[in-house]
């Protein structure tokens, strides 16, 4: 199944690095956050990826020409003839990577709409480039086809920002410094869709996330896949040295490859 990954926006909230690069280029460890999104898909069978490229999109398409130079042991033989050897094997080889320039510009909605040219089946997968879970891809299809529903969005618990205060009048009888998770779920990014989305975007200023989610669910046509393990977005800076943490120290729950 295709899989549609948005990377063209700005990234303002994390520009200590997105001034120089497009925020899934931003690192998690030694590997962009693009990469550990792709390993998912991946690991659960989809390799067929479909970039959809804004901001600094060149870097990107660099990343994924140079892969093979870059992660490999290389023998050159210059002169007349010249050749490059690889002498490495890697498990990205059966990736194919569609890189297609969305505009500098456009919304989410529109550069969904302008990537669905290159989707040929019925269905397909599509997410944001810059949040990690270890949430189960496959159960999220399986429901999406049980429910037949045009969209299906993996909803997630947050974890809590702020402090939790348990008021009892005017006195505060516990507190939390970093409460584990919050009791509300919210839009988690990995979604399940039918092509039949493409009816409900206009052009490049539409927001997916607005009117053509919300004319959906009023419509009945929005299912949820409740995931309750790991979630975390990289919105900021803090978030992003966070998620390296967890990947230094071997405590990457998202690694599940």
């Amino acid at each position: 199944m295709k899989v549609i990954i948005l990377c063209g926006g700005l990234g303002t909230r994390l520009r200590e690095e997105t001034e120089f690069r497009p925020k899934p280029m931003v690192p998690v460890g030694d590997r962009p956050i693009l990469w550990h999104i792709m390993k998912l898909y991946a690991h659960h069978g989809h390799r067929d990826f479909v970039l959809c490229l804004g901001y600094k999109g060149e870097s990107i398409k660099d990343y994924f020409r140079n892969y093979q130079w870059n992660t490999s042991d290389v023998t050159i033989q210059l002169g007349a003839a010249p050749e490059i050897r690889y002498h490495n094997r890697h498990d990205e080889e059966d990736w194919k990577v569609t890189l297609v320039d969305t505009g500098q510009n456009t919304m989410t909605g529109g550069r969904l709409k302008r990537a669905l040219r290159y989707v040929d089946d019925e269905e397909f997968l599509l997410t944001y480039g810059d949040g990690l879970s270890n949430c189960d891809i496959n159960a999220a299809i399986a429901l999406h086809r049980a429910n037949n529903t045009i969209v299906t969005v993996t909803a997630v618990q947050p974890t809590g920002r702020f402090g939790d205060l348990t008021l009892e009048g005017n006195r505060i009888t516990n507190f939390r410094e970093k409460p584990e998770q919050e009791d509300v779920f919210i839009n988690g990014g990995f979604f399940v869709m039918k092509r039949a989305i493409g009816e409900y975007l206009e052009g490049d200023g539409t927001v997916l996330e607005q009117e053509p989610l919300s004319r959906l669910a009023v419509a009945g046509q929005v299912g949820a896949y409740l995931h309750k393990g790991f979630w975390q977005c990289m919105d900021t800076y803090r978030e992003q040295q966070l998620l390296t943490q967890m990947w230094q120290d071997g405590k990457a729950p998202w690694k599940i490859w």
